[in-house]
């Protein structure tokens, strides 16, 4: 059976006749990997997961601190953009482990594990989160689409409203389509940033010293709040959800050498996509450090202030087009996963369907509602406030994803033979308990700057 005709059966048998509601969890191995040929050709096999993954790690809520923190100190703050993305790097790996041994995504396994009370309050925190994540989205593209077209911020925010008819289009095509166009726009984005990165030319020695951890980070107050930011709005909590079950779409061998090879390729298809972001993370700042930095603008936080400074500091339009190109693709790639990732939390918590397009409305409006009164009452600076706060919310949640999963991929009786070494739970562990640290000082120190 070809792939296209695995897709088809699959999608038939992954609807409900009862409720005429299809199921993510029954399009698990829909996609088929080969059984002979060299690894490049099994790799492929397995990229696309990943990389609905790793957009998570670029969305626009992740901008506003990648600029302060180039604004204000150059390029210092590159080694905790680099040490996040590897602290997400593990967690996505196991993540993936989990879907691919047990068969169960994160959610599912919360429900198995916890007691229904337990499970429903993990359901509300998980769903706060992708509504922060929305809202995040939904203002990042509505700054984009003022920032490219001139669009009024409340009119942006409104029309964004309406993409759950492209997502809804995608589902129902397959996978491998909606997987293609979230390459596509990662690759735009990284090819804005490349072009921008080659026009700002930074000096590249500084560059690589920005890599290299320094205690000034830790000694200096404002430059530790900004890399606690950093930090903390780079892991995101419901693409743990979302990576645990879109692993399982791919049909492999269920023999532990067949799981071994799917996790190898899973890992390594993960990996890729993540240092992607990384470079697009890095990027931001890099750019931000060598335009506005070098030329005294430190105290550049705010997206349209960039995107407006970059024409003149760059000596042309063409800068800051390509600029808002980016966080526009930046904010629709995140919105497909978004979609994905409420469905698997909703399914695997309270083992509920609901009809696609239903679910993603009512998440959009959870985001739409208070993004519209806040940019109706205080227009630009309003939706700033606003995007910091959902990545607040999200900072808030994240531990409720993380310890579970590293609980679970270490308990032999889940994993068996898969579960954890001693080595990879003290690493992991040692993650988790920093994110949750230093996610309660960023939320004690905005809570208390609002007071």
């Amino acid at each position: 059976m070809n792939e296209e005709s695995a897709l088809i059966t699959t999608r038939d048998k992954g609807w409900n006749r009862a409720s005429g509601r299809p199921s993510l969890a029954e399009v698990n191995g829909s996609l088929s990997v080969p059984t002979k040929g060299g690894w490049f050709r099994k790799l492929l096999a397995f990229m696309g997961p990943g990389y609905l993954v790793a957009v998570g790690y670029m969305d626009p809520g992740n901008w506003a601190t990648d600029l302060a923190g180039g604004s204000l100190f150059g390029y210092t703050l590159l080694s905790v953009v680099l040490l996040s993305n590897l602290i997400a790097i593990l967690l996505q790996a196991l993540a993936g482990k989990l879907g691919i041994v047990t068969g169960r995504d994160l959610a599912q396994a919360c429900r198995d594990h916890y007691s229904k009370p337990v499970s429903v309050a993990l359901w509300v925190l998980c769903e706060l989160a992708i509504a922060a994540c929305d809202l995040a989205e939904l203002i990042g593209t509505a700054i984009a689409l003022n920032l490219l077209f001139g669009m009024p911020l409340l009119w942006g925010v409104i029309l964004t409203a309406f993409d759950v008819i492209i997502v809804l289009m995608l589902q129902n095509k397959g996978f491998r389509y909606m997987e293609a166009l979230v390459i596509t726009l990662i690759g735009t984005i990284g090819l804005c940033f490349l072009i921008e990165l080659l026009w700002a030319q930074p000096v590249m020695a500084d560059v690589m010293k920005g890599f290299i951890p320094r205690a000034e980070i830790v000694s200096n107050p404002a430059m530790l709040y900004i890399a606690i930011g950093i930090l903390g709005a780079t892991v995101m909590p419901h693409n743990l959800y979302l990576h645990s079950s879109i692993v399982q779409t791919r049909k492999f061998e269920q023999t532990p050498l067949g799981k071994r090879e799917a996790i190898r390729y899973a890992t390594w298809d993960s990996t890729i996509a993540l240092f992607l972001a990384l470079f697009i993370n890095a990027a931001i700042l890099i750019v931000a450090g060598a335009v506005f930095h070098t030329s005294g603008h430190t105290d550049i936080a705010d997206i349209g202030d960039a995107y407006h400074l970059l024409t003149p500091l760059m000596g042309g339009a063409l800068a800051s087009i390509l600029f808002g190109v980016a966080l526009l693709a930046a904010g629709q790639n995140s919105t497909l996963t978004g979609t994905l990732a409420g469905q698997i939390v909703m399914e695997g918590f309270l083992n509920i369907r609901m009809k696609a397009w239903l679910r993603r409305l009512i998440t959009r409006l959870i985001a739409v509602v208070p993004a519209v009164i806040v940019t109706f009452m205080y227009g630009e600076k309003g939706t700033t406030d606003l995007l910091i706060f959902s990545q607040v919310v999200l900072s808030f949640q994240l531990s409720f994803a993380v310890f579970p999963l590293v609980l679970f991929t270490g308990d032999r009786k889940k994993m068996g033979e898969f579960a954890n070494k001693p080595a990879t739970k003290v690493l992991a562990w040692t993650c988790g308990c920093l994110i949750a640290v230093l996610n309660l000082y960023l939320l004690g120190a905005t809570i208390y700057s609002w007071i």
